[in-house]
């Protein structure tokens, strides 16, 4: 099919749509970008998509892998959030890390398409990750000179201030849930400026805790989560290791 409008998503989990769950597509989710595809390609019948993001993946190796197959693409549209696997690192050089992300960004935008990046979250709600807050926002004031040299659109994460609520987010604590995905869509497409017809789903309502019983749910997260989480760090590993790209061809949903 000869697709004239092209949107090719790149990144980590986020991207992907870890959160969201949907057993019938591939790697078992959806996503806001997947919702973001949809919406354009409502209207117009040679819209393709792709979408390249693999969770896990820090962002060198999403520059490694991704940058250039999706030039391969010739892409009109092109959305990418790459660091946050980084940040969360014990140790991180952020301005050497941007040097290699404006390259890339450069490259991209050197395709003549529309490319789309992210600010990363301000995670003060979070006991665990808002340690992480300083170094993000070190990053999102990089991101924000990238993407104005370059003349890249900015989807500002950092102050979107719903994302405090938890039901916004999945039971890992780690990723957004359904509701949470499909508001990112609606931000992403309000920063395109694109008409869209998307509803976020009910959220999830999270409960209020006694402190016996938050103690009980926090040692529930750190068995299924986040110690599985530290396991993978430091034995190298990714929950994205054995994954292929969800569309690593142009198609319609």
């Amino acid at each position: 099919m000869d697709f004239t409008a092209r949107y090719v998503a790149l990144g980590d989990s986020f991207t992907e749509g870890v959160g969201d769950d949907d057993p019938t597509l591939p790697n078992g989710v959806r996503g806001w970008a997947d919702r973001v595809a949809e919406q354009l390609g409502s209207a117009d019948p040679g819209f393709g998509y792709a979408n390249l993001a693999i969770r896990g993946k820090k962002l060198r190796q999403i520059m490694a892998e991704q940058v250039d197959a999706a030039v391969e693409l010739k892409p009109t549209l092109v959305s990418i959030y790459a660091g946050a696997n980084d940040i969360l690192r014990p140790k991180v050089d952020i301005d050497n890390l941007l040097v290699d992300y404006d390259a890339a960004i450069a490259k991209l935008t050197a395709t003549g398409a529309k490319v789309v990046m992210f600010t990363g979250f301000d995670s003060r709600g979070s006991k665990v990750f808002s340690t992480t807050r300083g170094r993000t926002a070190i990053y999102n004031e990089l991101v924000r000179g990238i993407a104005g040299d370059h003349g890249a659109l900015l989807v500002d994460y950092w102050r979107f201030s719903e994302y405090y609520d938890w039901g916004m987010w999945a039971k890992d604590r780690m990723h957004m849930s359904a509701a949470g995905h499909a508001n990112m869509a609606k931000r992403f497409l309000t920063v395109l400026e694109h008409d869209h017809s998307i509803e976020v789903p009910p959220m999830t309502p999270v409960p209020e805790l006694g402190k016996v019983e938050a103690i009980r749910a926090n040692a529930r997260w750190v068995r299924e989560f986040a110690a599985p989480w530290v396991v993978r760090r430091v034995t190298g590993k990714s929950s994205g290791d054995n994954l292929q790209p969800r569309y690593s061809q142009l198609t319609r949903l």
